[in-house]
């Protein structure tokens, strides 16, 4: 699929034109300049044609941004990476030199560059866009695109500029999104990093870097998915601004959207408090899941650490007490091949079919030996069970009288089906139904 990165200085509205071309709020939009660090990744179609926007941090030199120089080696390798480079500049502002050494550098690039100006949003502005003819990039396309005027016409000439599609290119439909949550600074950026093995997501010892959810796809050592790095979920208490709100929100978001979740934890801090809310959300939004205690060169051990380490950590995740559990270092590449594995071996889990044969023969001898209890004078007899068609493991058991079997036997159920069939990592329903 062909790439089009949107680049320009901060604040003339690269990710307002993102979200409007993707059709979504994805990248996160506020009136502070420099909201956007990582390159950030949708899809937009026009006239049956479809490709791929990455939107990229603004342009700067000699700021006070601390993020500089990471921002400008991301967009350096958008530009790199794209086959259209849609440069933007802001009309009521004029030429700055931000502009012009981003033009210079796009004009060295070879890539067709696509000049855009935005906020015009009267005629009368449609003045003040004249003036970018001067940078020598050929024709300008005044657009708004806040409001969407001009935007139209904008993508008729991103699609006449795009290469020819190969045969067979198609996008990564029906494999399986992973996301790497947890709070802020435990090394969520650092695991992509080392995952994909390039400087994907900017990493610095900096509490909340990451602000928006940035997904990656990944196909490697005989894995295939979609890898979704996330801003850190910190109490709601201590979220005091805006932007970390919707970075929350987008964390939030990509939890929904994703078949296994990658809880990432420091070695140090242990299980804390906001540890175990995001797990909890992970479990409510029935989700596969694979901790992940990082930072563990750090930790003080002897013989016996890990497996008590271990023993502790399954100890305050009860009931849940199957979910893989991984001590890394991803400073120094320590185990995080694991990570990979376990994270693959959760997802195929997750979409496992198990035939209602299968299901009948090893299920209904474990409720003849231990039935569900009497109640008020009326047994229970469990028919058959099946497999529910649901994106997660669910289960339908047909019974006679479904409204009296109460949750520790539901409990019990669920533990058997782990006893028999391998769903590590993944939340199972239970769901007793009328014969």
């Amino acid at each position: 699929m062909s790439l089009v990165a949107i680049v320009g200085r901060p604040n003339v509205g690269k990710s307002t034109l993102f979200n409007r071309l993707v059709g979504m709020r994805q990248a996160i939009v506020d009136e502070t300049a420099g909201v956007t660090r990582d390159r950030h990744y949708g899809k937009c179609e026009w006239c049956g044609k479809e490709f791929s926007v990455v939107d990229t941090g603004g342009w700067t030199t000699n700021s006070d941004d601390v993020f500089e120089q990471a921002i400008r080696r991301q967009v350096t390798i958008a530009i790199e990476e794209a086959d259209v480079v849609l440069f933007m500049v802001e009309a009521a502002t004029g030429i700055t030199d931000y502009d012009a050494e981003i033009a210079d550098i796009l004009r060295r690039s070879r890539k067709p560059v696509i000049l855009c100006v935005n906020k015009v949003d009267s005629g009368a502005k449609m003045f003040d866009a004249y003036q970018f003819y001067s940078l020598g990039l050929g024709e300008i396309w005044a657009v708004s695109a806040a409001n969407g005027s001009g935007t139209g016409d904008l993508l008729d000439e991103i699609v006449k500029v795009l290469p020819a599609e190969e045969a067979g290119d198609d996008a990564h439909e029906g494999v399986p999104r992973i996301a790497i949550v947890g709070r802020p600074n435990v090394g969520k950026s650092s695991l992509t990093n080392a995952l994909l093995n390039e400087d994907r997501n900017i990493v610095t010892p900096v509490a909340g870097t990451t602000r928006d959810s940035i997904s990656t796809y990944y196909n490697k050592f005989g894995h295939e998915f979609m890898l979704v790095d996330t801003a850190g979920i910190r109490k709601k208490g201590k979220v005091n601004e805006d932007l970390e709100f919707y970075s929350v929100m987008r964390s939030i978001r990509a939890i929904e959207h994703a078949d296994v979740c990658i809880l990432m934890i420091d070695a140090r801090t242990g299980m804390e408090s906001q540890d175990m809310n995001i797990f909890n959300l992970i479990q409510r939004n029935r989700k596969g899941c694979v901790l992940v205690v990082n930072k563990w060169d750090l930790f003080e051990k002897d013989s016996n650490t890990m497996r008590d380490y271990r023993a502790s950590l399954t100890e305050r995740l009860k009931p849940f007490s199957d979910i893989p559990i991984i001590f890394t270092s991803v400073i120094n590449m320590q185990r995080v091949m694991d990570v990979l594995d376990a994270a693959a071996h959760v997802a195929g889990n997750y979409k496992r079919r198990i035939p209602t044969a299968r299901l009948n023969e090893a299920m209904l001898p474990e409720i003849e030996n231990f039935p569900p209890p009497a109640w008020k004078g009326k047994y229970v007899k469990v028919k058959y069970i099946t497999q529910l068609p649901t994106a997660f493991p669910a289960f339908a058991f047909f019974c006679n009288l479904p409204q009296y079997v109460k949750d520790p036997y539901k409990r019990f159920l669920e533990n058997k089906l782990r006893e028999h069939f391998d769903l590590t990592g993944c939340p199972i329903a239970v769901f007793m139904r009328a014969k």
